[in-house]
C-alpha cells in the first residue's frame, strides 16, 4: 500500500515504515503528525484518486530528528567578463517515518462531513437569495442604463422629449434637471 501525499508543500510517495527527508517541519522530535492532503492511494491494485484530495484519508508520521542537508554550491560565472560568484547553503530538513496510511475514519472526516451538510443547506437557502439579488441588480442596471441613455443625448433632444411628454417649464431647465424630470415622468 502506498499513497501520494503533500508534506511541507511538496508531494511524496509514501509507504508504511518508510523514512523520508522533508523540509523542516515545525514540530518537536518524537511527535506524531497527520497529513490530510492525500492525492492518491493504491492498495493491492485498487487505486483511489482524489479530486483534488481524497476526503477522509490521512497519513500519520513521526518526526525522528531535525538536521541539515548536504552543502550545495551555487557558482555563477560569465566568461570573458571577470565575473565569478560562489555561494552555498545547507537546507534544513526533518527526518520522518510513516506510521500508517488510513483511507477513511480520520479525525477530519467527520468534521468535513458536517461541514458539507452545512454548505448544502446554505446552498439551498442562498439560491433564493441570489435570485432576489439578481433581480435587484437587473433593475439597478436598467435604471443606470436609462440614466446613461439620457445623459448621452444633447440638451435639444432632451427638450424635444420633454415637449413630447407634455412637461411644462422645460425650456429653462438645465441638462441634469431635464434628465431628472424625464425619469420622473
Amino acid at each position: 500500500m502506498y499513497a501520494i501525499v503533500e508534506i511541507a508543500g511538496q508531494q511524496f510517495k509514501v509507504a508504511k515504515d518508510r523514512q523520508l527527508y522533508v523540509h523542516r517541519l515545525n514540530q518537536e522530535e518524537g511527535k506524531q503528525l497527520t497529513f490530510d492532503n492525500v492525492y492518491l492511494i493504491s492498495d493491492e491494485g485498487k487505486t483511489t484518486v482524489g479530486a483534488p484530495v481524497i476526503k477522509g484519508a490521512s497519513v500519520t508520521a513521526t518526526v525522528n530528528k531535525h538536521l541539515k542537508g548536504d552543502k550545495v554550491i551555487v557558482f555563477k560565472k560569465k566568461r570573458r567578463k571577470g565575473y565569478q560568484k560562489k555561494n552555498g547553503h545547507r537546507q534544513y530538513l526533518s527526518q520522518i517515518t510513516i506510521d500508517s496510511i488510513s483511507t477513511s475514519g480520520s479525525k477530519g472526516s467527520s468534521a468535513s462531513k458536517a461541514e458539507t451538510r452545512k454548505t448544502e443547506s446554505k446552498k439551498t437557502e442562498s439560491k433564493a437569495e441570489t435570485e432576489a439579488k439578481a433581480s435587484q441588480q437587473k433593475e439597478a442596471k436598467q435604471a443606470k442604463s436609462d440614466k446613461q441613455d439620457l445623459s448621452d443625448l444633447t440638451v435639444a433632444k432632451l427638450k424635444a422629449m420633454a415637449k413630447e411628454k407634455g412637461l411644462e417649464g422645460y425650456s429653462s431647465l438645465k441638462k441634469a434637471e431635464l434628465i431628472e424630470a424625464l425619469q420622473k415622468a
